[in-house]
């Protein structure tokens, strides 16, 4: 029994940095409770065969650092538990370690800590930091764990990103129509419709592109990450000058934008299509869904006597979104274009239906450059970006659009009839500096303007919204702090499951 035991530990485990007990091995452990050695090498017919190529150094980079094994002593009496280090001029530290029979010296790259710094050789957890804890959290929430509601968000994200298509429960009016879907299209597979396909043999054009579309999650096997694919049915591409703007969109990386990675013509759908591959962002819902979704939020433009002197006017801020939400999505919209505008393009795609949602406040623009090839004009050949300056005014037009909408809570109010209504709704509900701004960008100037003329209307609020999303991710990192030591204690768990389950 002896020499099974000792055949089984006869090999130093690597997981010894990673327990509590300071100063003390498992071999120690096991040694001081049984009364036997199970020192390395008591057993030759178990030798571990180490060999240089799989020397301690590459195995120790790969674990957590221990600051105990690269501190240096105060003075030269100092006794050292942990193997012999040296600490040459360079202020790298040589470390020795004997592993069956062999003496290896490697170099431990770890930083040395500063003069008279002292690290706890255990691991613990501190407490929450001050500008975290006065944030005024929930009473509920854990104090060990990451927040349940971020969990639960990013639990949603994972599901999304690994969902398919499960045939066995659909219904067959919805199989026949998955099943038009192809397992490849170009380098893309496993595709998974992200909204309802059009049914077969019905014309259902999109009221924004003129074209039948339709938006699938796949997995790009070049490099096996998700991606978000737009296809336009249908399409012939006749011209390929398009690609230069394409190109120019493909440069463009921002935090409010869905990068446009790539454009490519295919067959795979039984007729000619023409898809866009965009970065995928899981749970992201429009911002058509989200906010424009309550069909009474139109009552306020239905009603026959609204705005009149015997019409009740409607109760302040009733239904109605709260303007620092629309603060919040202006400083991020305009942030895009400006960065679309610099580039020396247009968004022509502002509209709710394209403007995606994740999280609570965090907007990206979707769809950009889809308009630029679908509407390209062969007579502009020579100079593709000839009516970009057009096409930038249209964009403010569109943003004074969107602004209006959310303040009224209601596309109806974005309507040529309805437009004294709405900005009537906006002076009684809101400040001056929110009934200006979209003043400014619906009214027509005899001046070309631009996206930065509007940033003084927007003012100290940029402040405020730069303020929040620093102090959301001082939260998240909080919450980070609480899962550190979470990939040490399952490697624990599992080494120490691999020897509890031996059979010997």
């Amino acid at each position: 029994m002896s020499g099974a035991v000792s055949s089984c530990y006869s090999k130093p485990l690597p997981f010894t940095s990673d327990l509590f007990i300071p100063s003390v091995t498992f071999e120690n452990i096991l040694t001081s409770s049984s009364g036997m050695s199970l020192s390395a090498g008591s057993s030759p017919l178990h030798s571990p065969k180490i060999t240089p190529h799989t020397s301690p150094a590459p195995r120790r980079r790969s674990h957590t650092p221990n600051p105990a094994t690269y501190m240096v002593p105060s003075s030269a009496s100092t006794p050292v538990n942990n193997p012999v280090s040296q600490t040459p001029s360079s202020g790298q530290v040589i470390q020795k370690e004997t592993v069956g029979g062999t003496t290896y010296f490697y170099t431990d790259t770890t930083p040395a800590p500063l003069t008279g710094m002292v690290f706890p050789n255990y691991h613990i957890y501190p407490p929450t930091a001050p500008h975290v804890a006065y944030m005024q959290p929930k009473a509920n929430a854990p104090s060990f764990f990451m927040a349940d509601e971020l969990r639960q968000e990013l639990i949603n994200r994972h599901l999304i990103t690994m969902a398919q298509i499960d045939q066995a429960d659909m219904p067959v009016i919805f199989l026949q129509i998955t099943l038009a879907v192809p397992t490849e299209v170009d380098s893309y597979h496993s595709l998974f419709p992200l909204e309802p396909l059009p049914p077969p043999n019905r014309i259902q054009k999109s009221s924004n592109f003129g074209y039948i579309t339709s938006c699938y999650k796949a997995v790009n096997s070049k490099d096996d990450l998700p991606y978000c694919l737009r296809r336009i049915h249908g399409f012939r591409l006749v011209n390929t000058k398009c690609m230069v703007l394409v190109d120019m969109w493909k440069k463009i990386q921002h935090s409010n934008i869905v990068t446009l990675r790539e454009v490519f013509t295919t067959k795979a759908f039984a007729e000619p299509s023409l898809v866009f591959a965009y970065d995928f962002h899981a749970g992201g819902e429009t911002m058509m869904s989200r906010h424009f979704n309550d069909p009474n939020a139109d009552a306020y433009f239905t009603k026959r006597k609204w705005g009149q002197h015997d019409g009740p006017l409607p109760r302040q801020h009733a239904g109605l979104l709260p303007e620092s939400l629309i603060w919040a999505y202006i400083v991020q919209l305009s942030s895009a274009l400006r960065t679309i505008h610099t580039a020396g393009l247009a968004c022509r795609v502002m509209d709710p239906t394209k403007i995606l949602i994740t999280g609570k406040t965090r907007l990206r623009v979707n769809c950009v450059g889809v308009f630029d090839v679908l509407t390209f004009d062969n007579s502009q050949n020579n100079n593709p970006l000839a009516l970009m300056a057009q096409y930038q005014q249209a964009d403010l037009i569109s943003l004074g659009k969107v602004v209006l909408a959310l303040a009224c809570n209601s596309l109806a109010g974005i309507q040529r009839e309805n437009l004294q209504k709405a900005m009537e709704l906006v002076t009684i509900n809101y400040s001056s500096d929110l009934k200006n701004l979209i003043l400014y960008l619906l009214t027509d100037q005899n001046r070309m303007r631009s996206v930065n003329d509007i940033m003084p209307m927007i003012g100290a609020r940029f402040y405020t919204q730069l303020d929040a999303a620093q102090m959301r991710n001082d939260v998240i990192e909080e919450d980070l702090a609480k899962e550190v030591q979470n990939g040490r204690l399952f490697r624990l768990l599992a080494k120490l499951g691999t020897i509890n389950e031996r059979p010997e």
